[in-house]
Order: C-alpha cells, then structure tokens, then sequence
C-alpha cells in the first residue's frame, strides 16, 4: 500500500468509522447491533465536546480510501484514554497500527499527560501484542458478555 498518510479526524469521518466498526466487529468477533451505535455516541460526544489542545483523533488514507483510526482523549489531567484503534483487514501488517500507536501517544505527550490507558478484548491478539510491544501493561482482566458476545474485556495502561 503506497503513500499511506496520516490526518486529522473530520466529522464527515463519522459515519464511516460507525459503519467500519460495526460491519467488522459483526463479522470477525460476532458483535450485535448494539455495538454500533455505542462507536456512534462516542463519535458524537468527540464532535460536540473534544478540547483540540488535549483530544485528537486521527484517520490513516491512501488513495482517498480511510484505512484506520485512533483517538485520544482526557480521562483526567494526568491520563489520556486511546479509543476507536482501527485498522481495516486490508491495511493489518503493513506497520501502519504502529504509526498510529505511536502518533496517538506522541500527542498525549506532548498534550502534558503522564499516562494512557485503554480497554480492549483478548480476542484483538495483534493489537495486544502491538501494545505489550510497545511498553503497554495489562493491568485487568476479566470475562464479560457485552454486545451479544462472551468476550475476555482487558484493561492496560503506560507511562508516557
């Protein structure tokens, strides 16, 4: 994949990254349709709410084409929260989960937080990995049923 860039999350980026994220949850983890529309309030309350000093959120692209997203926001002054890591399955193992990890937490940094954190599945294997590679810890781990699924819900946070 060529010329692969990194910008801003838009507004008009919503509604794909609310399709995306239902459509690929559904099918690869088996997510019911109430999934969506959480991806879909927390869209919503970064548009109206996000302050651009500490919040980011950020689409990958080639070709016009979105490829992925990340998102930074302010759980409290001293810790930011990583939400909505998406890489699409045609963009999976070309580095660009990296580049993403890394711009999303080079934001944090220089936004003035001390840590992040984030919630995830056991089931996402390449994203931990990618986390535990990259100084992430698992701090939490415990079985639950959310959005029609038995899932393995994880919990993991870094100093920045």
């Amino acid at each position: 994949m060529q010329n692969v860039s990194i910008r801003s999350f838009q507004p008009q980026d919503a509604p794909w990254l609310v399709e995306r994220h239902g459509t690929l949850y559904a099918r690869d983890e088996g997510f019911d349709d109430s999934f969506a529309p959480l991806v879909a309030r927390i869209l919503d309350g970064f548009v109206a709410d996000h302050d651009p000093a500490c919040e980011k959120g950020w689409i990958a692209e080639a070709e016009g084409q979105r490829l992925g997203s990340i998102f930074c926001v302010k759980l409290d002054t001293q810790t930011a929260k990583l939400r909505l890591f998406l890489l699409v399955p045609e963009a999976r193992g070309l580095g660009l989960g990296k580049r993403l990890l890394s711009t999303c937490m080079g934001f944090a940094k220089a936004a003035g937080y001390h840590q992040m954190q984030l919630w995830t599945h056991e089931s996402h294997k390449a994203a931990c990995a990618l986390y535990q590679s990259t100084g992430w810890q698992l701090v939490d781990s415990k079985p639950v049923h959310s959005f029609g699924v038995d899932l393995v819900e994880q919990s993991w946070k870094i100093r920045l």
